[in-house]
């Protein structure tokens, strides 16, 4: 049982692996950098205790042990979340994707597996002293770590990926002023007029506030069209090809394109199934220019806690709204048109 329960909580890690990665990463247990050794060295110790469990060698000196104290770690920290968060908010992470579990669950899960390793710690026994033999544990740990990174490869950060600041200025209003114009009088009252060029009047336009770096301009190829989001009014979304909230968004979002009055729509996809955004768009019923972005750098957009999917508006790099995930801020298309009126 305890072979069963290890080695389905690490196969169930694995798919998506990026899940995993970013569960930590938003837990503040890792960087994106850092993270991809982290999580499959995480998912290698799972498989090495489900292997170890089932042979003798510092069976009840190590191997029970250190699982026993693992488990509690783990208790801690649950006992933590649902303290801040609640019992039964979210998904711990145990079994990844494949089966969810609120942290009561997994808490009561954890307090049963304890119950089987002290079980077999009191009935169980290892080779004699003197037989037992530590480079079978190293063994099984060095092979299960290169499985993990032959079988889920991952690019290493050249450097620190840090998500550039937002910065958000007030409202000022904007004077758009031509150096001149001409104007036709007419002195004679017959066919021959006289031009005359007078300075013009300042013209009020819209309410616009002021242009500022946001983290979205370092994006400027969409295909072969160059852009600067920071430029004006956009929309960026960002989806995963897969995902089928992010295609109904992105279906909703053109629907709204094509009836008019609506900014620019530029899709930045995470690289994850991108093979996918064919389907996607077929779906969705029109293109938008878009691009891919490795899973780190695309979850860093987001911030901590982040979900897909995600559109934000745009005005001069300032952010006006931000839709993510599909709880309290999801999209809403109802007034999505009127974000971008002039205060």
């Amino acid at each position: 049982i305890i072979f069963i329960l290890f080695m389905l909580s690490a196969v169930a890690k694995m798919f998506p692996i990026w899940s995993f990665e970013k569960q930590l990463v938003d837990l503040g247990i890792a960087s994106w950098c850092f993270v991809p050794y982290l999580a499959r060295l995480i998912i290698a110790a799972e498989i090495a205790i489900g292997i170890g469990i089932l042979q003798r060698h510092f069976l009840k000196r190590i191997i029970i042990p250190a699982t026993i104290l693992l488990l509690v770690a783990f208790c801690i920290h649950l006992s933590m979340q649902m303290y801040q968060h609640g019992a039964m908010s979210g998904n711990c992470g145990c079994f990844g994707q494949l089966i969810p579990m609120t942290p009561l669950e997994a808490f009561i899960k954890n307090i049963i597996t304890i119950g089987l390793l002290i079980y077999l710690y009191r009935n169980v026994k290892e080779k004699e002293r003197g037989k037992n033999n530590f480079i079978y544990l190293l063994t099984m740990y060095f092979f299960a770590g290169l499985f993990m990174f032959i079988a889920f490869p991952f690019c290493p950060c050249a450097k620190t990926d840090k998500p550039v600041p937002v910065v958000v200025e007030k409202d000022s209003v904007e004077v758009k002023k031509p150096d001149s114009i001409t104007v036709v009088i007419d002195t004679t009252n017959k066919s021959e007029v006289q031009k005359d060029t007078v300075a013009a009047p300042p013209v009020l336009v819209e309410n616009a506030p002021k242009k500022v770096v946001s983290k979205f301009a370092p994006y400027t190829a969409f295909g072969n069209k160059k852009v600067n989001l920071d430029e004006g009014k956009k929309i960026v979304c960002l989806f995963a090809p897969g995902c089928d909230h992010c295609r109904a968004t992105a279906k909703a979002i053109c629907e709204l394109s094509k009836a008019g009055n609506l900014p620019e729509v530029y899709i930045l996809f995470m690289d994850e199934e991108a093979y996918q955004i064919p389907d996607f768009f077929k779906e969705a019923q029109c293109t938008f220019p878009n691009q891919v972005l490795k899973i780190p750098e695309f979850w860093n957009l987001f911030g901590p806690g982040g979900n897909t999917p995600g559109v934000f508006c745009l005005w001069n790099g300032n952010i006006l709204k931000m839709f993510e995930g599909i709880e309290k801020n999801k999209f809403e298309a109802k007034g999505f048109r009127e974000i971008f009126d002039s205060k």
